[in-house]
């Protein structure tokens, strides 16, 4: 159901409970029953109640003490006027009122064709027939009286019914067929609104919204309803806003109101009709007024004379110079670490002790090496072929030779040519003497 019990999560005590219980027809039309054999009801179920030419089936949508409240909003008596509900609907009750409300979709469009042969100044909205199928109600609005005593003879002869005409309001019409707001949410109207006040422009005036008929109109072609929920706190908030009715006089010219924000307390204007705007508080145009009224001007908008602004620029220049020798420091203190770095980088040695105890690889200290760590730097050729194995008289001889160096070669095996093993039938020594 569209109603919401807001008290059903308290501990009302169940003594004394109120009797009456609100039932809601269709188009959220809603009335008040007794429940008289005190029946165990609850939110949603269908029950036939006593209506003035039969009986008719409704929801119930509302039970208990809030019912009540109800009754003195709409200021409803509890008398002898409200009927009972008779017991709960059982299907062969629904099944007859399904059968009489298959009968409103042709029967509206079939009075629609009638209002429209009579020349009758009408507009037909909705149908309901009743759930014993003894009476059909026809809601419609119209701008001005009809008579349509007419009307309800061709009714009555065609629908072999009772015939009753019942007209409303465009807010009621809209409450009857339902829909969606530009809010998300379902009609108000058609979900708990009943009284329907008087909405005027003033409302939106006071909000200050733009005067679009297309914006403050609902669907029911009127002016929202819900412009008058918050319309009580606009005019609170007002009352301690100034009234601008003309621009402020200021030496840089005429300030004229361009908007205003009663919330946030803040208005602004603008010099000589200017695209920049300038926000300055309530107080500060109450301010400016009073001194306008004693007919002086303020220098602008912010200060009232010249001086309070070079005051102001001398504190903000001072407050610029704190601020930039406090990031001076920080830099100085950056560049101090970073100068190992840059020596480094530039060749510099920066502990010279240290370089002198180490040696220094010069051509003098690589010929102290001997011949099988200097060849250690020399990575191996894996397509080399492997050296035959000499002889070990001749491997004998030929160690202390490879252990010298020449001075060609500087000292630096790595660089030396490559020495072949001698001959079998050729000696060391004859390579060497040939040599000379």
């Amino acid at each position: 159901m569209n109603s919401f019990d807001w008290l059903a999560h308290m501990g009302i005590p169940t003594v004394d409970n109120f009797d009456i219980v609100e039932v809601k027809f269709k188009g959220g039309r809603k009335e008040y029953f007794r429940n008289v054999d005190y029946l165990d009801l609850h939110t949603g179920d269908p029950v036939v109640v006593d209506v003035p030419s039969g009986h008719h089936i409704g929801y119930v949508s509302l039970q208990g003490e809030l019912v009540r409240l109800q009754m003195q909003k709409r200021k409803i008596r509890d008398d002898d006027n409200i009927t009972r509900i008779y017991r709960v609907a059982n299907e062969k009750d629904i099944e007859k009122w399904e059968e009489a409300k298959n009968r409103e979709v042709p029967s509206l469009y079939r009075c629609r064709q009638i209002i429209q042969e009579l020349g009758l100044k009408m507009k037909l909205s909705d149908v309901e027939f009743q759930a014993d199928n003894s009476k059909a109600t026809f809601y419609y609005s119209a701008d001005e009286r009809v008579d349509f005593r007419e009307l309800i003879k061709l009714l009555a002869g065609e629908f072999k019914i009772r015939v009753e005409m019942r007209q409303i309001s465009l807010r009621q019409e809209a409450g009857r067929l339902g829909g969606i707001g530009v809010c998300g949410r379902e009609l108000c109207c058609s979900t708990w609104l009943v009284d329907f006040k008087n909405v005027s422009t003033s409302a939106a005036r006071y909000q200050r919204l733009s005067l679009n008929p297309a914006k403050l109109s609902g669907q029911c072609g009127r002016l929202k309803c819900c412009l008058n929920y918050e319309l009580d706190t606009y005019i609170e908030a007002i009352k301690h806003i100034p009234n601008v009715e003309r621009p402020l006089q200021t030496e840089q010219g005429p300030a004229k109101l361009q908007k205003t924000d009663i919330f946030r307390r803040m208005m602004w204007f603008s010099y000589n009709n200017d695209n920049d705007w300038h926000s300055i508080t309530c107080d500060r145009v109450n301010e400016i007024l009073e001194l306008n009224e004693q007919g002086k001007k303020v220098f602008n908008l912010q200060v009232n004379e010249s001086t309070e602004l070079e005051d102001m620029a001398a504190k903000s220049t001072l407050e610029l110079e704190l601020l930039d020798k406090k990031f001076a420091k920080k830099k100085k203190k950056k560049k101090s670490r970073n100068r190992p770095r840059n020596q480094n980088q530039s060749g510099a040695n920066p502990n010279p002790q240290k370089e002198a105890s180490k040696p220094q690889n010069t051509p003098q200290n690589k010929g102290n090496q001997p011949a099988g760590q200097a060849g250690q730097g020399r990575r191996k050729n894996p397509r080399r072929k492997p050296k035959p194995r000499p002889d070990n008289n001749n491997q004998a001889n030929t160690a202390p030779k490879a252990q010298q160096k020449s001075p060609e070669n500087g000292g630096n095996s790595g660089n030396s040519k490559r020495k072949f093993p001698p001959r079998r039938n050729q000696k060391p020594n004859d390579k060497g003497n040939n040599n000379e």
